[in-house]
């Protein structure tokens, strides 16, 4: 009997150390897609500094102008693709706290 009662205490333990696991695996899983979701802004905004680069250069195309394009497009390239890096991070850490 005294077996039978030490098993269920583990058992019981082992439950509750699973359920916390999971509960701050899914606040991972939440950090990480605010991060997501703040790079994703990070380069919505990247991409209108690019588009209204590539605007002004339309209108006047000094060399000045044309630089400033083509680094506004550079750095919206980089910012989406440090998005979707944390957005796969993020997603990773959801399917992790599903499981």
């Amino acid at each position: 009997m005294r077996i039978v009662t030490i098993a269920a205490v583990a058992a019981l333990g082992l439950t509750l150390m699973a359920c916390e696991n999971k509960a701050e695996k899914a606040q991972e899983a939440t950090t990480q897609s605010a991060d997501a979701a703040n790079q994703a802004a990070a380069a919505s905004q990247a991409a209108t500094d690019a588009a209204n680069a590539t605007a002004d250069a339309a209108t006047a195309p000094t060399e000045d102008a044309k630089k400033a394009a083509g680094d506004a497009a550079a750095e919206a390239g980089k910012a989406a693709e440090e998005a979707g890096d944390a957005a796969k991070k993020a997603g990773e850490k959801a399917k992790d706290a599903a499981h």
